[in-house]
């Protein structure tokens, strides 16, 4: 599942149950920060320090970034997160 660009944060635990097992979450959207450098501004579509890994606490991440990027300028969360599989044995992701 991929999501960019969106935030609705009373959607965002169903978005993470809906991974299913062994399935990718791919999520990055903006962050508090952002107001400074542009739009999105309100803090009704940003996210708070840390809040997109909260939100995925029930999936194990594999890589997490929170801050500011270049080009183009804005603040950002991004996360790479799996489900593993029932029965499986330890996940192994490349990287």
């Amino acid at each position: 599942m991929v999501v960019t660009n969106y935030l609705w944060r009373p959607l965002l635990p169903r978005i993470v149950e809906a991974v299913a097992p062994g399935g990718v979450l791919l999520y990055e959207t903006f962050a508090l920060g952002n107001e400074t450098v542009g739009k999105p501004s309100r803090p009704d579509f940003l996210l708070a320090h840390g809040e997109l890994l909260q939100a995925c606490a029930g999936l194990h991440v594999v890589a997490y970034e929170d801050g500011f990027q270049d080009a183009p300028p804005r603040f950002a969360q991004r996360i790479a997160a799996v489900r593993g599989a029932p029965g499986a044995g330890p996940a192994r992701y490349p990287l």
